[in-house]
């Protein structure tokens, strides 16, 4: 109904409407505004919303109608009732806004003007705009409604606090709702520390609660623990209210590196340690004072938190994950509730970690598991104990929309059978099977063929899920390929054959990128097949390969589509290529690529934005050659480009953010005219400034040779917003630049500095002035720095690296260390012959979450043997050199069984107390496969090494099944008297475990 057609002669009343809040005050003589509803279409909200009275003449029947607060005023026996005015004191303009609802009129609600008029309905009584707004809030509170129209969380803490305040269940049940679906968002919002308490709990205890993973979780509570408690305390809440929160989380599924790392807070200390000896106990490895891991009233602190909303599951860093504990996630919660299932499970629960014969094997009537649509990406990376064959078979059941799958640092099973697995799932598009890298250069030996035969054979094994043997077959009697598969990612594998990248062009017909990184089985030959089968790739990444000749010409060939391509003129041939339609190419460290086939490559690649050439036969024609204009990041580290070579690509490229070019002897002129050099300097520079002047987005460069306090002054105008700057062997930079990089480069994250020359003063003005800083590595650098400048609290700093510049330190000094920074995750200290035994205690109890730990030659700290680093749980790398005569014999052992995540372990024989090591025996470990034992094959007697061998780097596979174990090592000794490069040995070999 039109306002308009509001019947003409229908009893009037005028409507006084005055601001409360008006803060000029009003007048007896003052000019009020005359208005009539009947044409409240055509007001001027602009022009009356400068008056601080309106006179309104509306029709009594209309608003008696409309408004139960007008019925009550002018329907009854009220003195108003009589009256041809009433004032209203309330908002000018929301006043206006429910005066169309009532007249009919279009009224959009936002959620700017939400709450002021659900606020005005509910006063005024007018149900159909409070009708109205409920659905508003309804839809955008909504899963749907969120995403596209994503209400602002100052907002809905706003509108959280009306609906308590006014005792409206149904808007504190919307916003507790939203809150808890949308978790993983409000965790970052800037405005998540303002949430308040009751809201926060509410939405934690909901049943819809959505997160990626319990970590998430906690660090959201422990962020805004900190910030809130000052206010909690003023609120005189007692401790149990405080830490209700925090009770929420389920301790057994953390991460081990977050509950490691929070011993040393303070409202998390109690909760973090119980949270580690739960993972220790899921681990099967005993703990003092350890109870029944079934010894609670249910199993829901086993469960991973997954609801119809979850669209990722992140499991990474939880060893103490298996087949069990994910299957218990997935099973409905009524199974839990029934005694007699209730004790199946458990049955099965305890007995997934035996040999496969001792197996319970599950009733098929059980598996019947929640399906959880949503679901997009699943990352199991480092969960070594989440047999992969169950894994995948339970994802396929619960995850059918799976497109991303992480399995990163699994190295229990074989890149092939992972992917014959994945067949599994049609939709899949992403995997990443990442490992660590090999040791071994793949500069230093050519590999002449990849025979398919070194991929170990996986036997015959019962399987949980319904007790049939799963055989792995040939790639060709495969079933269907994996067509959506457009980014994979195999960096590091060395299982990786050409055999397998066969398979992969055979199978991932639409694969777009892939990483082979450190995959060094490979041949030239397997790499170039790849490519001309797999014509959609933009994206590769082949560094430290023996990706050569023949795959550079594989990529610079015209595509075929069945026409003659020997037709095609050159520049159609090139603009027809893979190499043309490359965004991205990384071939670091491949030296069987020649200067003339980089040549080719380098003129069709025009629609590069990464481009990594590090370490190649680059010269200065190829760069010329380069005629692309979108690259982000280039890396011409260690090669012999000129720096006119390099300004030529930097000044058609202006969105570089990240540019690499250490160890670049020939990028300045080599002769001793300090006046030649500087002038060849300020030209250079002149080139970087002009190409960078319309932009201001370099956020990290590397320079060595030749990069000097004028380099830096001259490129200051594009360095605001740099993030990493690495200088490294031959770059100079003088004490003034030094001292005015924190002004420079206000925002610096990362400072990498080899062989400078540092003052207290520079280190100072570093630490306390760079808030962001996370990284911090002085190498070898030169003058007088002492513990002063260390004495600043660097909450940010997550990594710190000092070798060859603290040399006075002490445990002392080490202690106050650990005070002002606190969040450390990886340290590495060489040369610090001052620190002893108890350096231990210190670095272990100060950084309890390190996940890696270098030290060499740092006095006696080992001499006394290694205790105290075993409370460092979350341990991945450990390097232990030179640091005194007392490791143990059995070290080994003990540091794999200790530190479940520790992939790589660096020792030397020379600090073994007894001249040995004993090697960890397969044989007597019926669990081989609930513990991460690394297995050696030690060479000490190597008659070729004899007394000289004095560094071991090991970087193990290990391919687990039932019965066998697979053994792949790689072994890199560093002798006193061998020659240069160092020696190195790539073994294979099986052991039988022990199934009793």
């Amino acid at each position: 109904m039109e306002a308009s057609s509001v019947v003409e002669d229908d009893e009037r009343v005028i409507l006084v409407c005055t601001d409360p809040d008006s803060l000029e005050p009003q007048t007896p003589d003052q000019e009020h505004l005359l208005l009539t509803a009947t044409d409240i279409l055509t007001w001027d909200l602009p022009n009356i919303l400068t008056f601080n009275t309106l006179k309104v003449h509306a029709h009594r029947s209309r608003l008696i109608e409309q408004s139960s607060y007008f019925r009550g005023l002018l329907g009854r026996s009220f003195s108003e009732s009589c009256l041809s005015s009433i004032t209203v004191k309330w908002d000018i303009g929301v006043f206006i806004q429910i005066l169309k609802h009532i007249y009919d009129c279009s009224l959009d609600v936002t959620s700017e003007n939400f709450l002021p008029l659900y606020e005005g309905a509910f006063y005024f009584g007018v149900e159909t705009l409070i009708l109205k707004c409920e659905s508003w809030f309804s839809e955008v509170s909504s899963p749907e409604g969120f995403q596209s129209a994503r209400l602002p969380m100052e907002d809905m803490i706003q509108i959280w606090k009306f609906g308590l305040e006014h005792a409206s269940d149904f808007i504190v049940n919307l916003c507790v709702g939203c809150l808890a679906r949308n978790f993983m968002w409000a965790k970052h919002n800037m405005f998540f520390k303002r949430i308040p308490h009751e809201l926060l709990l509410s939405s934690v205890k909901h049943p819809h609660l959505t997160v990626d993973s319990e970590t998430h979780l906690s660090d959201a509570l422990l962020l805004w623990l900190e910030s809130n408690m000052e206010d909690l305390e003023c609120q005189s809440k007692d401790e149990d209210n405080c830490y209700e929160i925090l009770k929420q989380i389920r301790l057994d599924l953390l991460a081990l590196w977050f509950a490691a790392g929070k011993r040393n807070t303070s409202h998390f200390r109690q909760l973090a340690e119980e949270s580690i000896a739960s993972i220790f106990r899921l681990l099967t490895i005993p703990l003092m004072g350890s109870q029944d891991i079934f010894g609670y009233s249910d199993l829901q602190h086993l469960k991973i938190r997954l609801t119809e909303y979850s669209k990722k599951v992140d499991l990474s860093n939880c060893p103490q994950i298996t087949p069990a504990i994910l299957l218990l996630s997935l099973l409905p919660s009524s199974y839990i509730m029934d005694p007699a299932k209730k004790k199946i499970i458990e049955k099965f629960f305890i007995n997934s970690g035996r040999p496969s014969k001792d197996r319970h094997v599950f009733p098929q009537r059980l598996l019947q598991t929640t399906t959880f649509e949503g679901v997009q990406e699943v990352d199991i990376s480092k969960c070594w104990r989440l047999l992969i064959e169950h894994a995948v078979d339970y994802f396929c059941k619960s995850f059918p929309c799976l497109r991303i799958l992480k399995a990163a640092y699994l190295l229990n099973i074989g890149t092939i059978s992972f992917l014959q697995l994945l067949e599994k799932f049609p939709l899949v598009c992403e995997i990443d099977l990442t490992v660590d890298s090999t040791p071994v250069i793949p500069a230093l030996f050519t590999i002449l063929s990849s025979n398919p035969a070194l991929i170990p054979p996986v036997p015959q094994k019962a399987s949980i899920i319904n007790n049939k043997a799963v055989e792995i077959m040939p790639f060709y009697k495969f079933g269907p390929p994996l067509s959506n598969v457009t980014r994979l990612t195999l960096e590091g594998r060395t299982d990786v054959c050409d055999s397998v990248l066969l398979y992969i062009s055979r199978f991932c017909v639409s694969l777009c990128h892939l990483n082979i990184k450190g995959c060094i089985s490979v041949t030239d030959v397997g790499i170039s097949d790849l490519i001309c089968r797999c014509r959609k790739l933009n994206s590769i990444v082949v560094c430290d390969t023996s990706f050569g000749i023949n795959s550079v010409q594989a990529l610079s060939s015209a595509i075929s589509d069945g026409g003659n391509t020997s037709s095609m003129h050159s520049r159609e041939k090139h603009f027809n290529s893979v190499a043309s339609n490359l965004q991205e190419l990384h071939m670091g460290g491949c030296k069987g690529v020649s200067d003339s086939s980089l040549l080719e490559l380098m003129s069709q690649t025009q629609l590069l934005k990464s481009l990594c050439l590090r370490g190649t036969d680059l010269v200065d024609q190829a760069l010329y050659n380069f005629l692309g204009s979108s690259l982000e990041m280039l890396d011409v580290s260690n090669t012999k480009i000129s720096g006119a070579a390099l300004a030529h690509v930097i000044h058609r490229n202006l969105s570089l953010k990240c540019l690499k070019a250490k160890d670049c002897r020939n990028l300045f002129p080599d002769n001793s005219c300090i006046k030649k050099r500087e002038c060849c300097f300020f030209s250079l520079h002149e080139e970087l400034h002009a190409g960078f002047r319309k932009t201001y987005s370099l956020e990290e460069i590397e320079f060595g040779w030749g990069f000097s306090t004028s380099s830096l002054s001259a490129m200051e105008p594009i360095m605001m917003s740099l993030k990493t700057i690495h200088i490294g062997l031959g770059g100079m930079l003088g004490e003034d630049a030094l001292r005015k990089l924190p002004s420079t480069c206000p925002l610096l994250e990362k400072i990498i500095l080899h062989f400078q020359v540092i003052s207290d003063a520079i280190l100072t003005n570093m630490v306390s002035s760079l808030v962001n800083l996370q990284e911090l590595s002085l190498c070898y650098c030169f003058g007088d720095i002492s513990m002063s400048s260390f004495k600043f609290s660097m909450q940010s700093l997550t990594k710190l690296r000092l070798e060859r510049v603290t040399p006075w330190m002490t445990n002392a000094d080490l202690l106050i260390l650990s005070q002002n920074c606190k969040n450390l995750v990886e340290l590495s200290l060489l040369g610090c012959p001052s620190l002893n035994s108890d350096s231990q205690e210190i670095i272990s109890h100060g950084w309890p979450g390190l996940v890696s730990i270098h030290l060499e030659e740092c006095g006696e700290v080992t001499s006394n043997g290694v205790s105290a680093f075993f409370y460092c749980k979350a341990l991945e790398d450990l390097l232990l050199r030179h640091n005194g005569h007392g490791l143990q014999r059995n070290f080994i052992f003990k540091a794999a069984s200790e530190m479940p995540l520790l992939r790589k372990l660096s020792l030397d024989v020379c600090d073994a107390s007894e001249g040995d090591f004993d090697i960890p025996d397969v044989s007597h470990c019926s669990t081989i496969v609930s513990s991460n034992y690394l297995l050696f094959k030690f060479l000490s007697y190597h008659p070729n090494l004899g007394r000289y061998l004095k560094s071991l780097y090991v970087n193990a596979e290990r391919y687990l099944v039932d019965s066998v174990v697979v053994c792949m090592f790689n072994y890199v000794f560093t002798c006193s008297k061998a020659p240069s490069p160092p020696l190195f040995l790539y073994l294979g070999f099986s052991m039988q475990t022990d199934t009793r």
